[in-house]
């Protein structure tokens, strides 16, 4: 993902305050919910997968209750950056999602996302029924919290330049 695309994304989403990030996996969805500031992520739920309809019906009302502007998407790349089954599989479910969820979508890289909620949750001593329970929300918060940080970094990166930019031409 690169500047140009977190621009693009932060204007489209501003239909809604919030953003709702999401790891998407094979029996479960992990989401987790922005402030409305944009700064901060926290867990929201984890839908156990049933059917692509009922499951993008809850994800739709989850979106409609907290005033969604925008959805962040874990993208699972392979450890190399490239894209596999797991992609396409992800790529294609936003597809079939966008008629029934028009809202904007930014991918995000999702490596390791799994594994450090797992180690951090290992560190806590939180047992492994908690952990199956939490795992997938907050893998979303962890991935949502990252998008958020690199937006707020190249956001903030661009209103620092124009600011140099007024000052130049003001001097």
């Amino acid at each position: 993902m690169d500047e140009a695309e977190m621009r693009a994304f932060a204007q489209a989403s501003q239909g809604g305050p919030r953003l709702i990030g999401i790891d998407l996996g094979t029996k479960t969805i992990g989401l987790a919910l922005s402030d409305v500031g944009r700064q901060i992520a926290s867990p929201l739920e984890t839908i156990r997968r049933v059917k692509f309809t009922p499951d993008v019906t809850r994800l739709r009302t989850l979106c409609e209750k907290h005033g969604v502007g925008g959805l962040v998407i874990g993208l699972p790349l392979n450890m190399d950056g490239s894209e596999g089954v797991r992609v396409q599989s992800t790529r294609s479910f936003v597809r079939n999602m966008k008629p029934l969820l028009p809202l904007p979508v930014l991918y995000c890289d999702e490596r390791l996302s799994t594994a450090a909620v797992t180690r951090a949750l290992i560190a806590a001593d939180a047992s492994r029924a908690k952990r199956g329970e939490v795992v997938d929300m907050l893998a979303a918060a962890y991935i949502l919290q990252g998008c958020l940080d690199q937006m707020r970094h190249a956001l903030g990166q661009e209103m620092d330049d124009e600011t140099d930019d007024q000052a130049h031409h003001e001097a």
